[in-house]
Formats: C-alpha cells, structure tokens, sequence
C-alpha cells in the first residue's frame, strides 16, 4: 500500500477525465495526506474532494496565477510540505501550467512523483481499434480555423495515428481542414 508522503515532494495526481468513479485509491491517499493540493480550478477539483471526503486545502495553481503561485509552491516545498498537483480532469502538465511547476520544482532539487490514473489519450487510443505501437500527441489545436489548418496540416506527413485535445464544443470538427 502507499506510504505517507514524503516531505519536499510534488505529486503529479492523475483525476478522473468525466466519471469520478475513475479516481484510483492511489490518488486519494496522496490527496488526503499531502498537506496542500495545487488545483487548476478549485471549484472543480473541490466537488472531487467532497465526494471522496478530502479535507486537505486547496491553492490554485493556473495558467493565469503560474508565474507568482509558482514560486510560492516551490518555497513550501522547499521548507518540507507535501503538495499533490491536480488539473481539472486527467494528468497534470498534459495541455495545462503543471509541466512549468514540475521544471521548476527539478530545477530547485526538489522530488517529483507522479500517481497514475486516466489519461484521455491513451484511453481514446485503446478504443480506437488502431495499433498503438506509434502515434503523436498535438495537445489542443488551434481554435482560429487557419492556425488549426496550418497545424494539422504539419502533421500530415507523419504514418502515425495523431490526437489532439478539443474542448467538447469543438468535437468532431476539430480535424476538418
């Protein structure tokens, strides 16, 4: 079973993409032990925690806030906390600021540890009846249709299967060039 965290430790906390009946036990041990939870929306993330009964305490961490939130977080992880970083669904640092606050966490000496869970993209891919052996993550497209077919249009001369995050209102046309 998983241990208490570690101190001077960032946990990297996979959440559920829509169902949250996807959380692994893993992930709600770190939450409810970490002393903070850095979440992308705390709103979002603060429904997830009352349905699992997490007490622990929230801070935002965002694209908006990264650049001064940043620095804070490295700090109380520098003077011994425990700080699991959550996105709104999925794996933080996957088309969300987390990979900046992960760089800058191995940057200061700092411990990182990611705690698996769903991830939209491989979970897509195991159902797509497709080999798995080779494909290419685009992150989320362009919303300008130029930008988005300029894009996809690189990608094109790759063999490998491709996929791209999309917000739901662009599902299925997305890929129209």
């Amino acid at each position: 079973m998983a241990s208490d965290p570690q101190p001077s430790t960032l946990y990297i906390v996979a959440t559920p993409i829509g169902n949250l009946g996807d959380m692994t036990y893993r992930a709600v041990q770190i939450l409810q032990t970490v002393d903070w939870i850095a979440a992308e929306d705390t709103r979002h993330t603060g429904k997830l925690l009352q349905a699992y009964e997490i007490k622990t305490p929230q801070l935002s961490y965002h694209e908006h806030n990264r650049r001064s939130r940043g620095p804070e977080l490295v700090e109380r992880l520098q003077q011994g906390a425990a700080i699991a970083l959550v996105s709104d669904a999925g794996v933080p640092g996957i088309s969300d600021p987390g990979h900046e606050l992960v760089r800058n966490c191995w940057e200061a000496g700092l411990r990182v540890v990611p705690i698996p869970g769903v991830s939209a993209v491989t979970t897509a891919l195991s159902a797509a009846g497709i080999s798995p052996d080779r494909f290419l993550f685009e992150g989320f497209l362009p919303s300008k249709s130029k930008a988005r077919r300029a894009a996809i249009a690189a990608l094109k001369p790759s063999c490998a299967p491709s996929s791209s995050m999309n917000p739901p209102t662009a599902c299925g046309t997305a890929w129209r060039t």
